[in-house]
């Protein structure tokens, strides 16, 4: 550590698809005094699996990265993946590979659960949001189908950073963010859905507790494993997008556009979210609000895919030309077309790389701004700066498209990791009494340039819808057609 801290010192994690990052935090200050990292493996193919016991591995050494500071913090919080399956056995083991939340493979499960339900409207006044395969409660519908022995294996159904928690604490926790995204949790009630629950033959016993923001889930157990100090506080956690609005100290109807693995919009609403058409997720927030959002399964990864195939740096764009790029390379969530595969248009002999790696670029941010328009409140200030984070935030070709393509100010926060930040933020929380958000607020986590609004390139946003229109029918690659164009 650089200097003493002023304050107790809290941890942050975030366990994402690639990676678990830990940041040792001051509570009093917001200072990082110490950080780690370390992977994590995913399959590859039509299937998104990783060992639950890897994530757990990777904590341990991002933690040891961190040396001393970790054994003196008071109180440690996880964020998470959201939507990835976990599956227990009776010692508390995982049964197969988790199934994250990119793995489509649940498409037929989920148009099956939605019908059998009564339709959209039913999904999404119950339950806030209408599911795709990303959903949890669809990959459960997909396992007893295609593996009944590893459902009956099952004692205990946990989310990515449920399991975590668990073997900090020993006990079986959610929280309401989390669990919102799995679809057996009525958001309505703010209760597990009976109803569901038994539509896809789910005991309620194998599921975590839901506790609420400020509540001491327990402490972190004696291992031999951890840095931990004795009776270190646990936090409640959150989900990975919940958590990053922690982070930024999110005020309702702040827009935010995340650009990692998967490119996310969202903002922190005090209205219940309930949209038919399934595009935006009527998430809860870790803090007693909601945080409708909707999500790309093709952003960074897609795009840097492309650059590699036209052996180009990812930020070798060039402007001009009429190509329009859908890069749904791993089928698509906003819009839904699990199926759907790439599609370039406009290829002129003038044509340069520069001109393709551009329109994935367009292609990418256009799906995202769409969304935004339906995740914000209809009264909210369009003028607002929109909040640019994650890793493709910090590329200067993400950041002129998403400007020239929303026409809207943009403001980059500088801090990074905002996940374990708000997982940071939650665990001072614990021991300060405070609001996360506010708590983030005070450590000025949102703090960086703002870059001017530019006019708004309606041509290429025309462009690209017309595409999106006219190829719909050739977009998903199911035989029975496509859905939810």
């Amino acid at each position: 550590m650089s200097s003493a801290p002023s304050g107790p010192l809290v941890v942050g994690v975030d366990s994402s698809t690639q990676s678990t990052k830990v940041l040792v935090v001051d509570a009093a200050t917001g200072e990082v005094v110490a950080s780690g990292q370390a992977p994590h493996t995913v399959s590859s193919g039509p299937s998104r699996e990783s060992d639950p016991e890897q994530w757990w591995d990777a904590l341990c050494e991002a933690l040891r990265q961190c040396g001393t500071a970790a054994r003196e913090a008071a109180a440690v919080s996880v964020g998470g993946q959201q939507h990835g399956l976990v599956t227990l056995d009776a010692r508390g083991r995982p049964v197969r590979p988790a199934l994250l939340w990119n793995d489509v493979r649940s498409a037929p499960q989920a148009r099956r659960l939605v019908e059998e339900l009564g339709g959209a409207k039913v999904w999404a006044d119950r339950v806030g949001s209408v599911p795709t395969p990303s959903f949890t409660v669809t990959k459960w519908a997909w396992l007893a189908e295609h593996e009944p022995a590893s459902v009956r294996a099952t004692a205990a159904v946990r989310l990515p950073h449920d399991y975590l928690t668990q073997r900090l604490t020993g006990s079986g926790t959610t929280d309401r963010s989390d669990v919102s995204g799995t679809g057996w949790w009525a958001s309505a009630s703010e209760s597990y859905d009976e109803e569901i629950l038994r539509l896809v033959n789910l005991d309620p016993a194998l599921l975590p507790r839901v506790v609420h923001s400020g509540e001491v889930v327990g402490t972190v157990h004696a291992s031999t494993e951890l840095p931990f100090s004795k009776g270190t506080l646990v936090a409640p956690g959150a989900g990975d997008n919940a958590a990053a609005a922690l982070g930024l100290g999110l005020r309702p109807g702040t827009p935010v556009l995340s650009l990692g693995t998967s490119g996310t919009v969202y903002a922190v609403s005090e209205h219940r979210p309930t949209d038919l058409t399934g595009t935006v997720a009527g998430f809860a927030d870790a803090r007693g609000a909601w945080l409708p959002l909707a999500c790309t399964l093709n952003c960074t990864l897609a795009v840097d895919r492309i650059a590699a195939l036209l052996s180009l740096d990812r930020e070798a764009v060039r402007p001009g030309g009429t190509v329009t790029v859908l890069p749904y390379l791993d089928g698509e969530r906003t819009p839904d077309l699990p199926h759907a595969s790439g599609m370039l248009h406009g290829l002129r002999h003038d044509t340069t790389p520069g001109q393709v790696l551009q329109g994935a670029y367009d292609g990418a941010v256009h799906a995202l701004l769409g969304a935004l328009d339906a995740v914000l409140d209809a009264d909210a200030d369009r003028s607002e700066p929109l909040l640019l984070i994650g890793g493709g935030a910090r590329g200067t070709a993400w950041q002129e498209t998403v400007r020239r393509l929303s026409g809207r100010p943009v403001q980059i926060p500088e801090a990074r990791e905002l996940v374990a930040l708000g997982a940071a933020a939650q665990a001072a929380g614990l021991l300060t009494g405070e609001d996360p958000a506010a708590v983030a607020r005070r450590w000025d986590t949102a703090r960086g340039p703002l870059l001017d609004a530019v006019e708004r390139d309606e041509a290429t946003l025309s462009r690209i819808s017309s595409l999106l229109s006219d190829a719909a029918p050739l977009l998903d690659g199911s035989v029975d057609g496509p859905h939810g164009a």
